[in-house]
């Protein structure tokens, strides 16, 4: 076990250690304001990684989260143009984002196709939705879009600030964390990612918790949309191209294996906000190209899945000399 918990402390070090190097080659990096504005920027990312974790833990993976974003932001536009309140177009948003996840769930536990297929299939089909709707990006002008931009709560210390994005990505930790850790379901999500199979013969309830996974992936996902287009104060058709990949890089670099069963919800939010210091470092630098980011990003991939294959393998090796 101890040996399961060294990526999210190789995060954790990570973190820091980009931390402090801002803080040393940039002044004014090591402000409240810069933390805060890293939180802001990096909240719908966040969201959709932790929805996603739950995913990557049960063994599988999903897609289609970037067109769902794209998706629940053209769609809210329209009908908040069309006169409808932002709450409640979300309401709506989030109840299809839990039918539909839930039904991609249900498909590939029922018809036992991989995730991979069932979510990339989704994909295509919510961003081609996405342009059906529209093809131009259509604005957010409401009161509630107005204040949810300009809501800010000031740091104790600092000229920074908490705002709302990042508090809709706090409140969503702390209910990702209390599913993960506290609840049935969660301990369920765990077995079945260690290890389909003997879950099943233990008494878990494979489909339902398959299904739940999904669909409580779906909610998340939507929910990390609907901060997006407040964010942005629009909807467009191609936003959030690849960010489903971002969201599978943050929980992997915080620490998730991608077989399943292994890995924590802080974990990723630390991932995410790794990928966010990589972007404001290289902002800071005002040197490097912006493609630097993911090729920075895509060599810690690397670091942390060999170092994910060894930390398994040593795990394995001690479980078979004890058994021996």
């Amino acid at each position: 076990m101890r040996e399961r918990r060294l990526p999210i402390l190789a995060t954790i070090v990570v973190f820091l250690l980009l931390y402090a190097i801002g803080g040393f080659y940039f002044n004014n990096f090591l402000t409240t304001r810069v933390f805060g504005n890293l939180l802001t920027d990096n909240a719908f990312v966040i969201i959709a990684a932790i929805g996603m974790t739950f995913v990557i833990l049960s063994g599988g993976i999903d897609l289609s989260v970037g067109s769902m974003i794209a998706f629940v932001g053209i769609v809210m536009a329209v009908l908040v143009r069309d006169g409808w309140h932002p709450l409640t177009a979300a309401l709506v948003l989030i109840v299809f984002g839990f039918l539909l996840g839930a039904l991609m769930g249900y498909i590939i536990d029922a018809f036992e196709i991989q995730p991979f297929i069932v979510t990339l299939t989704s994909m295509f089909m919510l961003r081609g939705l996405s342009a059906v709707i529209s093809q131009d990006s259509v604005p957010i002008n409401h009161p509630f879009a107005e204040a949810f931009g300009s809501f800010r709560i000031p740091f104790p210390i600092g000229k920074g600030w908490l705002s709302a994005e990042a508090l809709v990505m706090i409140a969503c930790l702390i209910v990702a964390l209390i599913i993960a850790h506290r609840t049935r379901f969660g301990a369920n999500v765990y077995a079945i990612g260690g290890d389909a199979q003997s879950a099943l013969l233990l008494g878990v309830p494979v489909r339902k918790t398959v299904v739940g996974v999904y669909a409580l992936n779906g909610v998340f996902a939507v929910v990390a949309g609907i901060v997006y287009a407040l964010y942005t104060s629009s909807g467009y058709p191609l936003a959030a191209v690849g960010v489903e990949l971002d969201a599978i890089a943050a929980v992997v670099i915080g620490g998730t294996l991608l077989t399943g069963g292994v890995g924590l919800v802080i974990g990723t939010v630390f991932g995410g906000l790794i990928q966010g210091l990589i972007q404001t470092l290289i902002i800071f630098d005002g040197t490097l190209d912006s493609w630097w980011i993911r090729i920075v990003i895509g060599g810690l991939l690397f670091v942390f899945i060999v170092l994910q294959k060894g930390i398994m393998r040593s795990v394995t090796a001690l479980g078979s000399q004890g058994a021996a």
